[in-house]
């Protein structure tokens, strides 16, 4: 019986912490930040359509819409991560190069913010977060 609820308890600190996580201003900042780094240069249009929306995310998240942002923050995620596992990723010198490294903390933070993002967005109260932005 105590085995039982020590593991009910462990599991909701884990989601409780993917929630928290998912409602963070900072990971959708860093995406945009690498995502940026990745695309300026040689520009590429569709991927900087997503630093815009990713940073207007942190910033609904920093005015008290966390559900909101983190559903977002998944949602774009997961489109960017669609659309750059598309592209090849070259060589075996050019995976461990500075653009490869950069290229696999793009796709490793998008797999991070769906994962933290929808639980987050799934796990929302949102009568409570309406009455706090109320008070």
């Amino acid at each position: 019986m105590a085995d039982a609820s020590q593991e009910e308890r462990a599991k909701e600190g884990t989601l409780q912490t993917l929630k928290s996580l998912g409602e963070n201003p900072l990971p959708p900042t860093i995406l945009a930040t690498l995502i940026t780094a990745q695309s300026l240069r040689p520009f590429r249009a569709l991927p900087m359509l997503f630093p815009p929306i990713l940073l207007f995310s942190s910033y609904l998240n920093v005015g008290g819409f966390k559900a909101d942002s983190a559903g977002i923050t998944a949602a774009w995620s997961g489109i960017y991560l669609l659309l750059a596992a598309r592209r090849k990723a070259g060589g075996i010198r050019q995976r461990f190069g500075a653009r490869g490294i950069v290229r696999g903390a793009t796709l490793g933070m998008c797999v991070f913010n769906v994962a933290t993002g929808a639980v987050a967005y799934t796990m929302a109260k949102r009568r409570e977060d309406g009455e706090k932005r109320a008070t």
